[in-house]
């Protein structure tokens, strides 16, 4: 992702999450002074897609991932995280971890095709409905080497 990006990333981001949408200075800080964010783009003409990550070390944190309304169904956010897991692999990361909505079925589905457990709850996590998060964990990237395929 680059900053020429944002404006097609935030159409996005307020298309999948009206209420609690990150802010267009949240992605510029990111991108520019983050030195652990790590954020991609999935382009089919346009972009239909993002993630965000941080790579700390050993690990790895998805921050934000998202896939066009018009374009879900796909199976887009499976290629998307597993080129972002790969990434993170190729880094040196040895581990994932996310929060996820526990109302959200398809993306817990998602995260747990990939090896993510359910090891916690963040208690009211989400601020726009006070919903709780389940907090997911893949402990081993090691099995994405250098696997392109996705």
């Amino acid at each position: 992702m680059k900053v020429d990006d944002l404006a097609s990333v935030m159409k996005l981001e307020e298309e999948l999450f009206p209420h609690s949408s990150w802010k267009k200075e949240d992605y510029l800080r990111e991108i520019e002074n983050n030195g652990f964010a790590h954020y991609f783009v999935l382009e089919d003409k346009e972009i239909i897609g993002y993630i965000g990550m941080w790579f700390v070390y050993e690990q790895a944190t998805v921050t934000t991932i998202g896939i066009s309304k018009k374009r879900q169904g796909e199976h887009l956010s499976k290629k998307l995280l597993g080129y972002a897991l790969m990434r993170a692999a190729l880094h040196g990361c040895e581990k994932c971890d996310l929060e996820v909505r526990v109302s959200n079925k398809v993306a817990i589905g998602l995260y747990k095709s990939f090896g993510f457990e359910e090891k916690a709850i963040r208690k009211n996590y989400y601020v726009d409905n006070h919903e709780d998060a389940y907090l997911m964990i893949k402990e081993r990237l090691d099995d994405y080497g250098n696997d392109f395929s996705y």
